[in-house]
């Protein structure tokens, strides 16, 4: 018997959109192996005054978790986040970026790209709550994944139907 193709899905956007809460959503309806977000358990403990070297380990990091999952799926993998949006978060933290993350091609087969439509909530890690920084954060997110050419879809919507809009999205971008 031959191992189906595992894919991954991949949420993305600027803090406080949802990313986490989906990312479990999308995980327990598919039977996915979940990824969570390393950057936010690595700022809990270090705080978020954080230099390129930061950003470069919480990319490594995550980038080696998502390859750990993939290997365990049966299927699917859903990742809270990779490295592509800890690269945004240098662009957004510190105006540039490590080369590293040019040359990171270990992508996501879909990205979802959660909208900006959900109030932002301050639980102390976040900063960019602003609604500049937020739209700032947003249009970079939105860049990274056009400059790359990958494939991504864009969730809005409030509760279960952004939920809905995510799964409507896998299964019209991946066939699955």
């Amino acid at each position: 018997m031959t191992r189906r193709k595992v894919r991954t899905i991949c949420l993305h956007g600027p803090e406080s959109v949802g990313k986490s809460i989906m990312a479990e959503q999308l995980a327990d309806v598919l039977g996915a192996e979940l990824v969570p977000e390393y950057g936010r358990a690595y700022c809990e403990r270090h705080g978020t005054n954080l230099r390129m070297a930061d950003l470069l380990d919480m990319a490594m990091v995550q980038t080696d978790l998502i390859a750990e999952a993939r290997a365990r799926a049966e299927r699917w993998v859903v990742a809270d986040t990779d490295a592509l949006m800890t690269a945004v978060w240098a662009d957004m933290m510190l105006g540039r970026r490590d080369p590293w993350f040019q040359e990171f091609r270990d992508t996501a087969d879909l990205y979802l790209l959660l909208n900006i439509d959900l109030p932002f909530v301050d639980d102390g890690l976040r900063i960019y709550g602003g609604e500049k920084d937020r739209a700032r954060f947003f249009a970079l997110c939105l860049v990274e994944l056009e400059r790359r050419k990958l494939p991504w879809t864009l969730v809005s919507g409030t509760g279960e139907a952004r939920v809905e809009n995510a799964l409507a999205a896998i299964g019209t971008i991946l066939g699955d």
